[in-house]
């Protein structure tokens, strides 16, 4: 087969793709259809949109598979897009993407510069505050912070929370839980299992209304802390969700450690991300976040199986395994 230049020019321009999404979702196109479809005019008038622009950016929407279009004209939502990006219903996962098109978007432009450096790209360049800082002063930010990371997680939250063997286990301790979602999910698809949710005291509020507001107040509590000055929470299974990549190799291997010490024998710690495969191939995704962690973080970086088995076992974890969630998500779980 002759060479071509498809694959190149795809992946050369995916930020046209990438940005159409984006401001569809900061428009809140998404939740207008849901509320109510509508016509090429009535979109322009509801989303104030230029009519330059308009038909071809809808139209592009179409052809992307994130818009219907009927015969007649009227735009509305696809199966996905209605569950996920209304604004409206709890299963939004917009979050995510509305951090990603006011911050992360603009801070890759430096990536080139942050390969040359190993420096972030983000808030924090040229001595500015600590972007985290920032949100975890401000209640409405950080409110709005933890809910994308529920966005971005729910998916693998509910595997776990159907995969593993929680028969075995009756206590957890979800470690920089946010909203706290993956705790609540276990205790939703577990009504054995007691949880959890383990984060700095600023998040306590919002994960307590989180909780509430899905009936799990009586199972599902919140333990204030940091997890690099205070001990963890003791229960039989310790988790970590999105939280060792955004870390140094110190800083994964000290949090293995203390999770180690805080378990029971035969209790089980999982850690999860977008877990990259060994030889380093296949999970896209997984580089490009380790990439991502290179633009956000001092020092942070996504990582194999095999690296984290080795961390595990460096703790004193045995029968490590790595187990396939969703997408680009696995878990590795060792046991003590």
């Amino acid at each position: 087969m002759p060479p071509t230049p498809e694959h190149i020019l795809q992946t050369g321009l995916a930020f046209w793709n990438s940005k159409a999404l984006l401001t569809a979702v900061e428009l809140e196109i998404f939740t207008h259809l849901a509320q109510q479809p509508g016509n090429l005019a009535d979109l322009q008038s509801r989303l104030k949109l230029h009519p330059r622009g308009a038909r071809d950016f809808l139209d592009a929407l179409v052809a992307l598979g994130f818009l219907l279009r009927d015969d007649d004209g009227t735009y509305r939502n696809t199966p996905d897009t209605e569950v996920f990006l209304d604004k409206a219903k709890p299963s939004y996962i917009g979050g995510i993407l509305e951090m990603s098109n006011h911050r992360l978007y603009p801070f890759w432009g430096g990536l080139t510069e942050a390969l040359h450096t190993g420096s972030p790209q983000n808030e924090t360049k040229g001595g500015g505050q600590d972007p985290f800082a920032i949100v975890y002063a401000d209640p409405a930010r950080l409110r709005e912070f933890l809910r994308a990371m529920s966005g971005v997680s729910r998916g693998a939250n509910m595997a776990i929370a159907r995969q593993f063997p929680w028969a075995n286990y009756s206590t957890c301790a979800d470690i920089g839980t946010a909203q706290g979602d993956l705790v609540s999910q276990i205790a939703l698809a577990q009504p054995h299992v007691k949880g959890i949710g383990y984060d700095l005291p600023e998040v306590g509020p919002i994960f307590t209304d989180y909780v509430a507001g899905l009936g799990l107040a009586d199972r599902v509590s919140f333990q204030a802390g940091s997890f690099f000055t205070d001990e963890l929470p003791q229960a039989d299974v310790l988790l970590f969700g999105h939280i060792l990549h955004d870390w140094d190799l110190e800083a994964k291997q000290m949090l293995l450690r203390k999770a180690y010490a805080a378990l029971p024998e035969g209790g089980a710690v999982v850690v999860y991300d977008a877990i990259i495969d060994d030889d380093r191939r296949q999970n896209a995704f997984g580089l490009l976040m380790s990439l991502n962690m290179l633009i956000e973080t001092p020092g942070g970086f996504d990582y194999s199986g095999a690296d984290c088995i080795g961390w595990m076992q460096e703790a004193g974890f045995k029968d490590c395994r790595v187990e396939h969630l969703v997408g680009p998500d696995s878990m590795v779980i060792g046991i003590k």
